[in-house]
C-alpha cells in the first residue's frame, strides 16, 4: 500500500509539474501561431499587447487569452479603427497543445470581452469589414495549420457595435451588448440556444427611430450549417417591455440572404402600448388600469442583397382603448390607432407609412391626427393633418412625465401640410403646401434663471402655402409687455432637418424691462469679507446665444428699463445668427439727450466677446455719470461736472460666462466734447484736494466750454490724450491714465500768471511794470497718483519758484541795462534827455542796481513761497480791481 501511494504521489507530482510548465513550453509557439494566422488571413494592420496561456483558468481545458487586440484598416479606410478588444479568450483541450505545427488546433469556446466594432460603409458602397484574404469556413493556413473554430459555446460581453452607412445616411448603434450562444457547430444540424441584451439606437436621414431602446431576445434556433439556414424555434423578444414572438427562418446564400419571418404580440392588452415606452417615461405599468387592445403583427419576407430589401408589413392597431395611472387624477380615453409600415416591392425607396387614425381624449379635449409618409429611404413625401385641442397641464395629470417646467396652456390646432424633404433641405419652400392655424393660450413659464414668470396670453401660428405667420402674440413678465408679429420662413426645415429657424419679426412694447430677463444675481463674500454680487448661472453652463436661430427683429419701445437707466422712444434692429446678436441703428432718448448704438455680442467662440459703437448727443453730464457705470469708469472726474456732453465711444473686449465684461481685455477709444459745463469740486475727492492745495486757484471758475479730449482703452487702462483747459486766465494741459480699478497717474501742467500770486509774493512783483505783471507766467507741474477716492498730489513748487525768480531777475536786468543806456545817453546829450523811468525814486533805483543778484533771487523766492504756501484760505483775486 505504501509503495502504491508513493508511486501515485510521484505520478501526481509529475502531472502537476507538467501542468505548471505547459504555459512556458507552449506560450511562445502559440503566440507565433496567432500572429502567423492573422498575417495570412487578414488584410489589415493587427497588433496585440500579449498572449497568455493558462491551464488552470478553465481546467481541464487550456485557455489562450489575446490581450488588447487592435485592428486598423488599410486603404480605402486607411487609419480607421475597425476593432478594439480588451481580451479575446480561446478555450481548447490540452491535447490541442501537443499537435504538430501543420495540424489545426480545434477551438471549443470563444469569448470577446469589452470589444468595440466600428463598421463603416462609404458613399461609394465600400465597406471596412471585408478584410479577409481568403474565404474559408474554418480559419486555417494553407498547409493545414492555424485554428479550427468548431466552437460549442461563445460569448460577447460588455461590447459595442457602431454601423454607419454613408450611402444610405443610416446609423445603427448597439451599446451594452451581451450575447451568448451554445450549440454544436461541428454538426451539420443542431440547436443553438442564445440569449442577448442590448441598447439599440437607429437613425436614418437624421431622424431617430430608436434611441437607446432596450432589446432582449431569448431564442433557440435550428441550425442547418450545410444549407446555412437558421430557423426560429421557441423564442421571445422584448422591445423595452413589449413582448414579441417570431416564426420563420433566415438563410445565408452565396450571393444574398433570404428572410421569411412573421411576428406578433402574444397578447392583445393595451398594456403592450405602454410597454413600448422607455422605462423613464412609462414608469411602473403593472398597476395601470387599461382597457381595449393594442396589437403589433406583421411579416418580413424576401431577398436581401445590394438591390432588394425584404417585403414587409408591420401593423399597429388599437381600438376604443384607455389607460389610467393609479396615482394620477386624469385618464387618457378614446384611443384609436391604425397605422401600417409597408413595402410591397422589395425596393427600399417604396417603403411607406400610413397613419389612418391616431385619436385620443383627455377630459373634454380631443385630438385627431392622420397622414402618410412615403419614400421613407429617399426623398420622403409627407402629408399630415392635425385637429384638436390639448390642455397641456392635463398631460402630466394623465401620464407620469418628470419635467423641470410644469406644462400649462391650451393648444388648439387645425392644419394640414404636404411637402417633400428635398424641397425642405434645399429651402425651396414654394413646394411646401400648408394651411390652417395653431394657437396657444394662457401659457406661463417660470425658471430659476429669470426673476419673473413669463406669461403668454396668446400666440397664433397661421400656416400659409410656403411660410408660417406669427400673429397676435402678447407676452408679459414683470414690468414688461411685448407684442410680436412676423413670418417664419422654414418651420418644416427646422422641425425635420438640422436647419436654423429663420424668420423676420416686429416687436413693440410700451415698457420693456431688460431686468425682467436677466440672470438672477446672488451676493457672496469676496476678499476681505466684502460682499460681491455675482450672476447665478445654473450648473456650470455659460449663457449662450441660441445657435438654432437666424432671426431679424425690428423693435420699438416707448420705454426701456435697463438696470437703473430709462431709455425713451427706442427704435432699432436686432439680428441673431451664428450665436451672435447684432444691434443696428438703435436710437433712443436718454439723459435729456440722444443715443445711437451699434454693436454685437457673440458666444460662438470659446470665450464670448463684444464690440460696440456708442454715440451720445447733448446728454446731461450729471445724470449720465450718476447712472452709467461705463462712463464713470472711463472718466470718474466728470461726476463733478454739470452741463452737456457729446461723446463717441468705440469699445470691444471679452466677456465672462454670464456676459459681463472682462475689464482687463477692454480695448477701443473715445472722443468727448463738453458743450458747456460748470464744476463742483466738492463732488470728487480729487478736485476737492486740488482746490484745497492750490490756494490761488478757484476750480469753480474752471472753463470747460468746447473742451475736446480723446481716450484710448487697452489692457484695462484708460489713457487720456493731452487736452487744454482754462481757469480764468490760468492755462492748463492734462494727460495720463487710470485703470478700471480706479488707480491713476496723471500729469497737469499749469501756466500761472505772475499777477495771480498777488501781494503774497512780496514787493518783488510790484517792481515789474504793469504790462510785465500781466504777461509773465510761471509753470507749475502737478503729478496726481493714488486713486480717485484717495488721491496723492505732488506739486513741484520749488521748480515753479526758481522759474519765476529767474524770469523776474531777467526782466530786472533788462530794465537796468535800459536805464544805463538812458543815463549814458543823458550824459552825452548834456542832460537834455527826459527821464523816462516809471517814477521810482533815485534811491530805489540805486538800491536795486547795487543789490547782489544772489540776494535778489533769495528774496524773490521767499516772496513766492510765501504766496503759494501761505495757507488754505482763498486769497482775494487782485486782478479784479484792474
Amino acid at each position: 500500500m505504501k509503495k502504491f501511494l508513493k508511486i501515485f504521489g510521484i505520478i501526481l507530482g509529475v502531472i502537476l509539474l507538467l501542468l505548471f510548465l505547459t504555459p512556458f513550453l507552449f506560450e511562445k509557439q502559440l503566440k507565433d501561431l496567432v500572429q502567423d494566422t492573422i498575417n495570412k488571413n487578414v488584410n489589415a494592420t493587427v497588433s496585440f499587447e500579449d498572449v497568455d496561456l493558462s491551464i488552470f483558468r478553465n481546467f481541464p481545458d487550456a485557455t489562450l487569452a489575446i490581450q488588447n487586440l487592435k485592428i486598423i484598416n488599410n486603404a480605402p479606410f486607411e487609419g480607421d479603427t475597425l476593432a478594439l478588444s480588451e481580451e479575446i479568450v480561446l478555450q481548447m483541450s490540452v491535447r490541442e497543445l501537443f499537435k504538430g505545427a501543420g495540424e489545426p488546433k480545434k477551438i471549443d469556446a470563444l469569448k470577446l470581452e469589452n470589444t468595440f466594432l466600428n463598421v463603416k460603409v462609404d458613399s461609394l458602397g465600400n465597406n471596412n469589414y471585408d478584410i479577409a484574404i481568403q474565404d474559408t469556413v474554418s480559419t486555417t493556413t494553407s498547409n493545414g495549420g492555424g485554428f479550427k473554430f468548431d466552437v460549442e459555446h461563445y460569448e460577447i460581453n460588455n461590447s459595442r457595435v457602431d454601423y454607419v452607412d454613408q450611402g444610405q445616411n443610416m446609423k445603427l448603434l448597439v451599446e451594452d451588448l451581451n450575447h451568448q450562444g451554445t450549440g454544436d457547430f461541428s454538426a451539420q444540424t443542431s440547436t443553438l440556444s442564445t440569449f442577448s441584451t442590448a441598447l439599440v439606437s437607429f437613425e436614418m436621414d437624421s431622424v431617430n427611430y430608436l434611441k437607446r431602446n432596450k432589446l432582449q431576445l431569448d431564442a433557440d434556433f435550428k441550425m442547418d450549417l450545410e444549407n446555412m439556414r437558421y430557423t426560429f424555434l421557441e423564442n421571445e423578444a422584448l422591445i423595452n417591455k413589449l413582448p414579441l414572438t417570431f416564426d420563420g427562418y433566415v438563410q445565408v446564400n452565396e450571393n444574398n440572404n433570404e428572410v421569411d419571418l412573421t411576428f406578433k404580440t402574444p397578447t392583445s392588452s393595451f398594456r403592450n402600448f405602454l410597454a413600448v415606452m422607455p422605462d423613464e417615461y412609462s414608469k411602473n405599468i403593472e398597476n395601470v388600469e387599461t382597457k381595449g387592445d393594442f396589437v403589433v403583427n406583421g411579416f418580413i419576407r424576401g431577398i436581401v442583397d445590394e438591390t432588394y430589401i425584404p417585403k414587409m408589413e408591420i401593423n399597429i392597431t388599437s381600438n376604443n382603448a384607455a389607460f389610467k395611472y393609479p396615482d394620477l387624477p386624469k385618464a387618457v380615453e378614446d384611443i384609436t390607432i391604425a397605422a401600417v409600415l409597408k413595402n410591397d416591392t422589395g425596393i427600399a425607396e417604396d417603403t411607406y407609412m400610413n397613419i389612418d387614425r391616431l385619436n385620443f381624449r383627455i377630459d373634454q379635449d380631443a385630438f385627431n391626427a392622420s397622414g402618410s409618409i412615403k419614400n421613407l429611404t429617399g426623398n420622403m413625401l409627407v402629408n399630415m393633418a392635425l385637429q384638436g385641442t390639448i390642455n397641456l397641464a392635463n398631460i402630466t395629470r394623465a401620464y407620469p412625465l418628470e419635467l423641470e417646467q410644469d406644462l400649462n396652456g391650451i393648444v388648439t390646432a387645425d392644419l394640414t401640410t404636404s411637402f417633400d424633404m428635398d424641397s425642405v433641405e434645399k429651402e425651396q419652400y414654394q413646394n411646401v403646401k400648408s394651411s390652417g392655424t395653431a394657437t396657444i393660450r394662457d401659457f406661463s413659464y417660470t425658471s430659476p434663471e429669470i426673476p419673473n414668470e413669463i406669461k403668454l396670453s396668446t400666440a397664433q401660428l397661421r400656416f400659409n402655402p410656403a411660410t408660417v405667420s406669427l400673429d397676435n402674440t402678447v407676452l408679459t413678465t414683470g414690468q414688461t409687455d411685448l407684442a410680436v408679429t412676423g413670418t417664419i420662413q422654414n418651420l418644416m426645415g427646422y422641425l425635420f432637418t438640422d436647419q436654423k429657424l429663420k424668420g423676420n419679426f416686429t416687436a413693440s412694447s410700451k415698457t420693456f424691462s431688460v431686468n425682467d430677463f436677466m440672470v438672477k444675481e446672488t451676493a457672496v463674500e469676496g476678499e476681505d469679507n466684502e460682499p460681491v454680487t455675482t450672476a447665478e448661472i445654473p450648473g456650470d453652463e455659460a449663457i449662450k446665444i441660441p445657435s438654432f436661430l437666424d432671426a431679424n427683429i425690428d423693435f420699438t419701445a416707448n420705454k426701456v428699463l435697463y438696470d437703473n437707466l430709462v431709455l425713451e422712444n427706442t427704435h432699432g434692429n436686432l439680428r441673431i445668427v451664428d450665436e451672435t446678436a447684432r444691434l443696428s441703428n438703435v436710437t433712443s432718448n436718454i439723459f435729456a439727450g440722444n443715443i445711437l448704438l451699434n454693436g454685437l455680442v457673440s458666444t460662438k467662440d470659446l470665450i464670448p466677446n463684444f464690440a460696440m459703437q456708442l454715440e451720445l448727443q447733448s446728454i446731461d453730464i450729471a445724470r449720465a455719470f450718476k447712472d452709467m457705470e461705463l462712463l464713470r469708469n472711463l472718466a470718474p472726474i466728470a461726476q463733478a461736472l454739470q452741463g452737456e456732453l457729446t461723446t463717441n465711444i468705440d469699445l470691444r473686449g471679452n466677456l465672462n460666462d454670464d456676459l459681463t465684461p472682462q475689464l482687463q481685455t477692454l480695448a477701443g477709444n473715445a472722443l468727448a466734447k463738453v458743450l458747456g459745463a460748470r464744476v463742483n469740486p466738492a463732488q470728487t475727492p480729487l478736485l476737492a484736494k486740488l482746490n484745497q492745495s492750490l490756494t490761488f486757484i478757484d476750480l469753480n471758475n474752471l472753463n470747460l466750454k468746447d473742451l475736446e479730449t480723446r481716450l484710448t482703452f487697452n489692457n484695462g487702462q484708460v489713457e487720456v490724450q493731452p487736452f487744454d483747459f482754462n481757469i480764468k486766465g490760468i492755462k492748463g494741459r492734462a494727460s495720463g491714465a487710470h485703470g478700471f480699478d480706479m488707480d491713476m497717474n496723471y500729469n497737469v501742467a499749469l501756466e500761472v500768471p505772475a499777477q495771480y500770486l498777488g501781494s503774497e509774493i512780496g514787493s518783488t512783483l510790484s517792481r515789474l511794470s504793469a504790462q510785465d505783471q500781466e504777461n509773465m507766467t510761471v509753470s507749475l507741474p502737478v503729478n496726481i497718483t493714488g486713486s480717485f477716492s484717495n488721491p496723492n498730489l505732488n506739486l513741484n513748487v520749488q521748480q515753479a519758484v526758481n522759474n519765476l525768480t529767474q524770469q523776474i531777475l531777467a526782466t530786472q536786468k533788462e530794465a537796468l541795462k535800459d536805464k544805463g543806456r538812458d543815463v549814458l545817453s543823458d550824459i552825452i546829450s548834456g542832460g537834455q534827455k527826459k527821464d523816462t523811468t516809471d517814477g521810482r525814486t533815485t534811491t530805489q533805483k540805486d538800491s536795486l542796481a547795487k543789490r547782489n543778484p544772489n540776494e535778489a533771487i533769495k528774496e524773490t523766492a521767499k516772496d513766492i513761497l510765501g504766496g503759494i504756501l501761505g495757507g488754505n484760505k482763498k486769497k482775494k483775486d487782485t486782478t479784479k480791481s484792474q
